[in-house]
């Protein structure tokens, strides 16, 4: 991490070290293709099928739902065109507050025959019930409901959202990418037909994911080949990273319930400190992860926030590391009504398991230090 003090968990994790150790026969001693007949296969063969009994553990399903990807992005891409390509067109759902590997395939299922529909956000990031069951009142073929936001850390009723899609004939699914690990996260209890999930957001390794599906559920695989998956999804399985996987789930379920207690503190913690300075929180009146602060100073640019931030010694994000490249305001905050000025200036702390109070209160100093200085740009600019 460049010795800096890592605040991006939300983009993703370093890997547990034990994580490391699990992993670690795979790449070399213990190599072989878990398809193959022989012992050394046979052998490769059962340490998948023991980190799919992790991973469906954690989740609350039987290991025969579980379908490995490479990550939340393909999850979500196998549901919304695995299902897409077993239906007759129809109204595909999502919200707002969508990431883009759900609203860009949304977007390609509208231009192959699919009526796409979006439901807003209410000013705290919240998918509004009431546009919901407005757009629910014409059907809906395939819905997705994101758990828990990226950016604003936001927490959606999704078993509440889904039995209004359910209603209107809709295949439900959720991306759980930023809840998994960091909260409970049972399909049952979503009420969902599909999860996605991602191991690199929960101290597991990158290249590695899950659709987790309903057992009802039917889809086209949407990569094809030698029948892996369950003939879901083709390709030799990526035997260290599903290892890896499989302890991230049993380790981040041990000590859940503290840990977001222990963040959640430190989260209201840092909040307090940051509206003292002018800042605005967004989010603020909503249910959020425990981990997670998004925030912007009036009139202070984000990219240089994070710049003067960085050579200070600390690593915060933008929002969405896949497209914080973009500089543009984020698309979710445009959605809540947030001014596009406001929300350039977006910058998001995610705590993660080693963060302490310690180095918060040096952000908070570090902060002070930067803002002091780009004010005094401001000021002079004007």
């Amino acid at each position: 991490m460049h010795n800096s003090v890592f605040l991006d968990h939300n983009a993703t994790t370093p890997v547990d070290p034990a994580v490391v150790a699990a992993m670690a026969p795979f790449w070399a001693d213990c190599a072989a293709n878990p398809s193959s007949v022989h012992r050394a296969g046979v052998a490769a063969r059962r340490a998948v099928d023991a980190a799919r009994e992790q991973v469906a553990g954690f989740v609350g399903v039987q290991p025969s739902q579980v379908i490995f990807t490479s990550g939340g992005s393909e999850a979500n891409n196998l549901f919304l065109r695995g299902v897409a390509a077993l239906r007759r067109p129809g109204r595909v759902l999502v919200s707002a507050a969508e990431h883009a590997c759900v609203r860009r395939p949304a977007k390609g299922l509208a231009r192959a025959g699919w009526q796409l529909a979006e439901v807003g956000l209410d000013s705290q990031g919240r998918i509004d019930a009431a546009s919901l069951r407005d757009q629910a009142a014409g059907g809906i073929g395939i819905a997705s409901f994101i758990a828990a936001h990226n950016e604003t850390g936001v927490l959606q009723d999704v078993a509440a959202l889904a039995e209004t899609a359910r209603e209107a004939g809709a295949v439900v699914h959720t991306d759980a990418v930023q809840m998994a690990g960091k909260l409970p996260v049972r399909l049952d209890a979503l009420n969902v037909d599909a999860m996605s999930l991602s191991a690199h957001k929960f101290y597991g390794p990158k290249g590695i994911g899950a659709l987790v599906v309903g057992k009802r559920l039917d889809l086209r695989a949407q990569i094809e080949g030698g029948g892996h998956e369950h003939g879901l999804r083709a390709g030799t399985e990526n035997v260290p990273a599903i290892v890896g996987f499989g302890l991230a789930c049993e380790l981040a379920a041990g000590g859940m319930a503290a840990e977001a207690a222990r963040q959640t503190a430190l989260r209201d913690l840092l909040a307090g400190w940051l509206q003292a300075e002018g800042a605005v929180v967004f989010g603020a009146g909503a249910e959020r992860l425990p981990n997670t602060v998004f925030f912007a100073f009036p009139g202070i640019d984000g990219a240089t926030l994070l710049l003067a931030l960085d050579e200070s010694g600390f690593a915060l994000g933008s929002g969405s590391a896949c497209s914080s490249s973009e500089h543009a305001p984020s698309a979710t905050l445009l959605a809540m009504g947030v001014p596009p000025d406001l929300a350039r200036g977006a910058v998001r702390v995610s705590i993660g398991r080693t963060t302490t109070a310690a180095q918060l209160q040096q952000l908070r100093a570090a902060l002070s230090t930067c803002l002091a200085g780009l004010r005094g740009l401001v000021s002079m600019a004007v």
